[in-house]
């Protein structure tokens, strides 16, 4: 059968030749990242550590990147190639960022018996292992691409790290559905982030697009599940123990203790007479 609608599938050429020209291929974005991930953690497939496998799966990613970068050449200030090897010189610091965030994760976590089962299992890990990577292309000022990456772990993950956020090492997320972390959070040193939290902005218009609109987090603070911050003003102060289902939009000091004084009510059911809107 073929389709009638030649002027709507006109219309379809028309609007989408203008935004299909200088993308980087979503399929292809995602065996890049699939590659590298394999290069800097081969645990995670077949565990080929010999010096020469590494290094070949290392030029598979670097060849791929340059295929993309070459896809969007005309949205970049500088040669694909020089980007690459630009790229490559920054993941050796990267990946030592990444040992000490899983070292953090074995301190912290006693349901981690080892480094191998974080590298294997640990999906806010693997969240960072992404937003590591599509970091160092944000700085770069590539387009696109570092969204792709932080889109594609936020897909496997359920977390989800803009690539402009700044987060330094170590970093721990535990269990990690549903957090947020916004595009100008600054994250501060062994701090800890539990599923739920959301690290965003007090209000959202475009006239913000190049303001601080996300809070910072100062070194050794931990947050607890289903917390929210909000405000490029808001300032968690260091060693600060955010407790859950909080919603902050001013500043904590140091040293504080943040949590909702309510109570827990638990009655014999024999007694309990549910009112007339209760629903299940």
């Amino acid at each position: 059968m073929v389709y009638k609608n030649r002027a709507f599938a006109s219309r379809l050429s028309q609007f989408n030749s203008g935004y299909c020209a200088d993308v980087p291929s979503v399929e292809l974005s995602q065996q890049f990242i699939e590659n590298l991930i394999h290069a800097l953690f081969p645990i995670r497939q077949n565990c080929a550590v010999d010096e020469g496998e590494i290094a070949i799966e290392l030029d598979r990613s670097a060849v791929k990147l340059r295929e993309l970068l070459y896809s969007i050449r005309k949205s970049l200030d500088r040669a694909p190639t020089e980007l690459v090897d630009d790229f490559f010189s920054r993941v050796p610091e990267a990946f030592e960022q990444l040992t000490a965030d899983a070292a953090a994760i074995t301190r912290f976590d006693p349901a981690a018996s080892c480094v191998e089962e974080i590298i294997l299992c640990y999906p806010g890990f693997y969240a960072i292992t992404v937003y590591r990577m599509a970091h160092i292309l944000y700085n770069m000022k590539v387009p696109v691409l570092p969204r792709i990456m932080a889109e594609y772990a936020h897909e496997k993950t359920g977390i989800d790290i803009n690539p402009g956020a700044q987060i330094a090492s170590p970093f721990f997320i535990d269990h990690g559905t549903g957090i947020v972390i916004g595009e100008t959070a600054l994250i501060g040193r062994e701090v800890r982030i539990y599923q739920g939290v959301t690290l965003g902005a007090l209000t959202v218009e475009r006239s913000m697009a190049n303001t601080k609109r996300h809070p910072t987090i100062e070194d050794h603070v931990v947050i607890y599940a289903g917390s929210t911050i909000l405000g490029g003003d808001t300032v968690i102060g260091h060693h600060t123990v955010v407790g859950g289902n909080t919603w902050i939009t001013e500043s904590i000091l140091p040293h504080s203790v943040v949590y909702r004084n309510h109570r827990v009510v638990v009655k014999d059911r024999k007694d309990f007479k549910p009112p007339n809107d209760f629903e299940i």
